[in-house]
């Protein structure tokens, strides 16, 4: 089996909560926050620039907007995580992990250490689609593509602490006036920023989106952000 892969450095609700005080505060601004029986605590914390996690202390894992994030004024839990946190600031800097994984038809697997990290695809590279779970996945330290799935994945922090938080920017081309699905991960939502055809991109109509990524139809051609 062959397989092709690069790496590349990029700078760039539940039932059941509760409020716990401002005690696991420590000097230095780090937050110990605890969920336990799996369901969601809240602690008090700095958000103004966001939140990072400086360490875990559950056996289960604490993954970012699974089992834990933050609103404004504090940081919750759930799901059996116990971890400490702290606020970013100005000088956090930011950095994307980015594995490039290509299919010509047949299943490549490209080697990657994980070390439970979650994977996202970030941009698709290729004509045939990327779709979770049917030409693409990954496993415990590597990533796999099918059916012509040509891409560059994103691998979020071992911390548990997610992904970079900056939107991604793609163009999605609807030639001869025929569908095309460009795959990328979405978590919130797509917008479309900037049409760049003729014909009219009209959501619902001509471009949509779901969790696998951004179709286009009708002749649309767009630049589309997700997050």
């Amino acid at each position: 089996m062959k397989w092709f892969c690069g790496v590349l450095l990029l700078v760039s609700p539940p039932l059941f909560a509760a409020v716990k005080d401002d005690a696991g505060a420590s000097a230095t601004g780090v937050v110990r926050c605890e969920s336990e029986d799996e369901l969601r605590v809240y602690c008090p914390i700095n958000t103004d620039q966001g939140v990072q996690m400086v360490r875990q202390l559950s056996v289960r894992d604490c993954i970012r907007e699974s089992s834990w994030g933050f609103e404004q004024g504090k940081v919750w839990v759930s799901d059996g995580c116990r971890a400490e946190f702290a606020p970013r600031t100005q000088s956090t800097r930011l950095t994307r992990r980015v594995v490039r994984c290509e299919s010509k038809g047949r299943v490549e697997v490209c080697p990657v250490v994980l070390r439970g990290a979650p994977v996202r695809l970030l941009r698709q590279q290729s004509v045939l689609p990327c779709r979770e779970g049917r030409s693409w996945g990954y496993g415990r330290n590597e990533i796999w593509v099918s059916r012509g799935c040509q891409g560059q994945f994103e691998v979020g922090a071992e911390d548990g602490s997610g992904f970079v938080d900056v939107p991604r920017r793609i163009t999605c081309e609807s030639k001869g006036e025929l569908r095309r699905e460009c795959g990328v991960s979405v978590t919130h939502r797509v917008t479309l920023l900037k049409q760049l055809s003729n014909a009219p991109c009209k959501e619902g109509d001509s471009w949509g989106w779901d969790r696998f990524g951004v179709w286009v139809d009708k002749g649309c051609r767009a630049e589309f952000s997700a997050d």
